[in-house]
């Protein structure tokens, strides 16, 4: 699904990366990139955004401008993305002044989760059941027909929590007020409602793929969600060899399904009687992949900066079991009052780092930073981690 990379020369230090987003990915792919001797170019609505501070130039402007995503792309080399909010005109505006990996096309599927999961189970990935809704009657027979049960999604945008809702899940409340809370949190915008599954553990799978072919699929993270919101995550994840062989086996296809340019996230249930089924997809740099800079031979930022240049992609085997847990704004707010997190004190725990992506206004449920720990097992850098963080 992306343009032909047959004559593809990689694309040397020295030469300039464009990145569509300017947030936390943004930025630890900027870090990443400026030590292999790029320099970097960000397009971001924010003035403000986290990238602006270690980049060499950013363009203010809309997901949606393509006047000025062309004249990022005049000034670079590549152009990559850390957020699915780009617009096609945006996107190929780009394209026409310099390669833009992941492309268009991925992106097109991806950002619309109607689209995405209807372009799995087309092309024989294991998926929940789901429907798709686009009005309040819609919503009442995909819950009716998906037994009572469901998770609700806004097809485009929402994330972290936002944009979805839940029905099937409050005793105190009738299931017509729950579906219309579930409309109302889909923001009365189509949205998919997905059959809720026996969950065991959920877990990620990162794939690298350059134009030249080659790939590297990452040993899978094991997630912990809070609130919808990823709290902690684990590289390697603790499972059997067969699971980890499965989930590496879809993950890779989809990457060579799309012809993927870049990295690929792919988020998957374990459900209690051993199934696999993909969730979700993200074609950037993952949340839950941050424990692959500690863990891993190569990071993941290193290795989006690698597979868009059409670099040789970079070993992934694990040298030490890594954890990281989120840190949200709301430890920057105590009962109304902003306070000051005790960051010297989890820094006293052994093998933890801290890691701040510089956003000045603290929200609830805002990720400012994570905590990563190194540990002997991957329940040990688990333990150390949130050790470090009930500190703060």
């Amino acid at each position: 699904m992306s343009s032909d990379s047959s004559s593809a020369k990689p694309i040397l230090p020295g030469a300039t990366i464009g990145i569509f987003g300017g947030g936390q990915l943004g930025r630890m792919t900027a870090m990443a990139a400026r030590g292999m001797g790029y320099r970097i170019l960000v397009l971001d609505p924010d003035p403000a955004c986290p990238a602006r501070f270690v980049v060499d130039g950013c363009i203010e402007a809309g997901w949606d401008d393509s006047r000025e995503a062309a004249n990022l792309a005049r000034g670079c080399d590549v152009v990559t993305l850390e957020i699915e909010q780009i617009s096609p005109a945006s996107m190929e505006a780009a394209a026409s002044y310099a390669p833009v990996r992941p492309g268009g096309a991925m992106l097109a599927v991806i950002q619309d989760r109607i689209e995405q999961k209807d372009w799995l189970r087309r092309n024989g990935f294991p998926v929940g059941e789901y429907r798709a809704v686009r009005s309040l009657d819609e919503l009442r027979d995909a819950v009716a027909a998906l037994g009572g049960r469901c998770f609700c999604k806004s097809a485009t945008g929402g994330y972290d929590g936002r944009g979805q809702g839940k029905v099937g899940f409050n005793g105190g409340a009738s299931l017509e007020d729950e579906v219309r809370g579930a409309w109302e949190a889909l923001g009365e915008r189509a949205g998919v409602a997905e059959k809720a599954v026996d969950l065991d553990k959920e877990i990620s799978v990162l794939v690298a793929r350059a134009p030249n072919g080659e790939v590297k699929v990452y040993p899978a993270a094991l997630n912990h969600h809070e609130e919808q919101i990823l709290a902690w995550s684990v590289i390697p994840a603790p499972l059997s060899s067969e699971l980890e062989a499965q989930a590496r086996e879809i993950a890779e296809a989809i990457a060579d399904t799309f012809q993927l340019e870049g990295v690929l996230a792919v988020e998957m249930f374990c459900t209690t009687d051993g199934r696999l089924l993909v969730n979700e997809l993200a074609p950037r740099p993952h949340n839950s992949y941050h424990a692959s800079v500690r863990a891993c031979v190569t990071g993941q930022f290193e290795q989006l900066v690698r597979a868009v240049c059409d670099l040789p992609l970079g070993d992934v085997d694990v040298v030490q079991p890594a954890a990281i847990a989120n840190l949200l704004g709301d430890l920057w707010l105590k009962d109304g009052q902003a306070v000051e997190p005790r960051f010297d004190a989890a820094l006293a725990v052994p093998g933890v780092r801290l890691h701040l992506y510089e956003k000045h206004k603290p929200r609830k449920g805002r990720k400012m930073g994570h905590l990563s720990a190194v540990g002997a097992t991957a329940d040990e850098a688990v333990q150390l981690v949130l050790r470090a963080k009930a500190l703060l």
